[in-house]
């Protein structure tokens, strides 16, 4: 089953006073790589989410984005930084002196400082809170897992149909490249007999020889035996349920590089054309590999 590497999902799950929000995108790479955008004091599960994610998604560039809000009494408990207040205290006290104010020093002006009052650093219990993050974020990856396979599946229709169109074009050039040696003869009589304009006797034996030894050269039927094989193997990765983009990349290559050889081989002007036309389709599904896990 082929899965794309571009998707997006997203998740929210609360469970008593907290609410966990997870947000996945993913795009194409050749390596998975995981960014992760998580709240710095709980730093310590981030390798624990990475892990998670890397038993959905084994390519591509994957950003994660988790955030989390809490409405406990723990979240709310602030406390007031002594040292900060207090130096800041005395610096006022020293510009009032020094510039004669007679205004007195209030709680304002401590406050307008910044920094005095802040959060206390309340010590979080981490297993409760991978409990919540685990499960938001294993939602968020089955939504993201479910849109990547919809993104195959259209992808899996697009390459069955361009793989249709190669296999027909496959036949046509089998069946204009079955009758060489008759065709190579013929050619080589009639420019023989151009070159000649009539005045040389033709040796048929010689003729005969010529034209076997060209049509051997020109010979095309490994490559389209070949280039049966590896489309069939093609589709068998298509529906395989291991990751496909690796496997039907390097197919591909192979498949282009047979129809290459033949339109070096290929004498046909017919045959020529319906080459052409089937490297064109090579390339529209080599694009579309380009974004297969």
């Amino acid at each position: 089953m082929m899965k794309s590497m571009t998707a997006y999902a997203s998740n929210e799950k609360s469970e008593g006073f907290t609410t966990v929000t997870a947000e996945i995108r993913s795009y194409n790479s050749r390596y998975l790589d995981v960014i992760l955008r998580f709240p710095s004091d709980l730093i310590a599960l981030e390798e624990r989410v990475k892990q998670l994610v890397s038993q959905w998604i084994q390519r591509g560039r994957v950003e994660v984005k988790i955030q989390l809000k809490s409405e406990s009494d723990q979240a709310m408990v602030f406390e007031v930084d002594n040292p900060r207040a207090i130096a800041y205290h005395d610096i006022l006290v020293r510009l009032k002196e020094s510039f004669g104010f007679k205004s007195d020093i209030t709680l304002e002006h401590l406050i307008s400082a910044g920094g005095i009052i802040k959060p206390a650093e309340v010590e979080k219990d981490l297993e409760a809170y991978w409990k919540i993050i685990r499960e938001c974020l294993y939602e968020a990856l089955e939504n993201h897992d479910a849109m990547r396979k919809k993104e195959g599946d259209f992808i899996s229709l697009d390459f069955e149909k361009r793989l249709i169109f190669i296999e027909k074009g496959l036949k046509n050039i089998k069946d204009n490249e079955k009758e060489l040696l008759p065709f190579y003869r013929k050619r080589l009589e009639e420019r023989i007999g151009v070159l000649t304009k009539g005045m040389v006797d033709i040796d048929p034996a010689r003729i005969a020889q010529e034209a076997a030894f060209l049509a051997e050269r020109s010979d095309i039927s490994e490559e389209t035996v070949r280039s049966e094989s590896h489309i069939s193997q093609f589709r068998n990765v298509m529906f395989s349920q291991e990751p496909a983009g690796r496997k039907l990349n390097f197919l591909l290559q192979e498949i282009n590089r047979e129809f290459n050889t033949m339109g070096v081989k290929a004498q046909r002007a017919e045959t020529s054309h319906v080459i052409v036309a089937i490297k064109a389709e090579l390339e529209k599904i080599r694009e579309q590999v380009q974004n297969i896990e």
